[in-house]
């Protein structure tokens, strides 16, 4: 298809719901197209805190990686105890994703993700369970959890409510179905996308058990995946030779599949 004129242009706090954390900002390429991707930036924070903000240095990032596609950085609602994230924070998700489709931003139905900790999480359980439509084509996780049935969280009695602003007040053995529904890995399929993983040997929060635990699905599904582990790597404060790095890492795999 041949690009149009159009000219680039960014659109801060756009609302694509009616609560005031339902906003965006969004960054459209010139000569955007129906063929035009976007990528979905999801910030991290537990589930109950952070903003779209944090993920604000990978705008520019991205847009020198991939000058053609569109950027959409997300805030969504945050979940507490009472008022878990589980399902608004993917209803969010899906309700972003369906504004950039449908308000006649000129670009086209290809989607991937960039999520951080709890964004990743959010990102990569979308893309495995509820990318329906096959729209997503490419997925990152930053030092994101992926299974909750791991023993590394079950038997680790600092962990009995660490999920309760995602699912509620309920530890694995009280609602073990909730804690599976919420697992991205268990929803592998040859039909998920390509997914690339950026890891911390030294994170305090995430075992390196949860990686491997998602790469083997993957591997077992025929879904091509790229895994890195920074030995010396924390839960995603990594210096500038890790940031470079990854940086690399992650444009040579997003120009391969957008």
């Amino acid at each position: 298809m041949e690009p149009s004129d159009l000219p680039a242009l960014t659109r801060i706090d756009v609302a694509y719901g009616p609560d005031p954390r339902q906003r965006m900002d969004l960054y459209l390429p010139a000569n955007r197209n129906s063929e035009t991707p976007t990528i979905f930036l999801i910030h991290g924070g537990g589930w109950s805190q952070g903003s779209r903000a944090e993920m604000g240095y990978a705008v520019p990032l991205l847009q020198q990686m991939l000058p053609h596609a569109a950027i959409a950085n997300i805030n969504y609602r945050l979940g507490t105890p009472e008022s878990p994230g589980y399902p608004k924070q993917i209803e969010d998700i899906t309700a972003a994703i369906a504004h950039v489709s449908s308000s006649g931003y000129n670009v086209g139905q290809d989607i991937a993700f960039v999520g951080a900790s709890a964004g990743a999480h959010l990102s990569m359980l979308y893309s495995y369970k509820y990318d329906t439509g096959g729209r997503v084509r490419a997925v990152c996780s930053i030092v994101g959890p992926t299974d909750f049935s791991d023993p590394a969280y079950t038997q680790n009695p600092l962990f009995q409510y660490g999920l309760a602003n995602l699912v509620g007040p309920f530890s694995g053995e009280q609602n073990p179905e909730v804690f599976l529904e919420v697992s991205p890995a268990l929803f592998v399929s040859a039909d998920s996308p390509a997914t690339i993983l950026f890891y911390g040997g030294q994170d305090p929060l995430i075992p390196v058990s949860q990686p491997a635990r998602l790469k083997q699905q993957l591997d077992t599904h025929g879904v091509y995946n790229e895994y890195y582990l920074y030995p010396q790597g924390g839960h995603g404060n990594w210096d500038a030779a890790i940031t470079a790095d990854f940086a690399g890492k992650l444009a040579a795999f997003f120009n391969q599949f957008l």
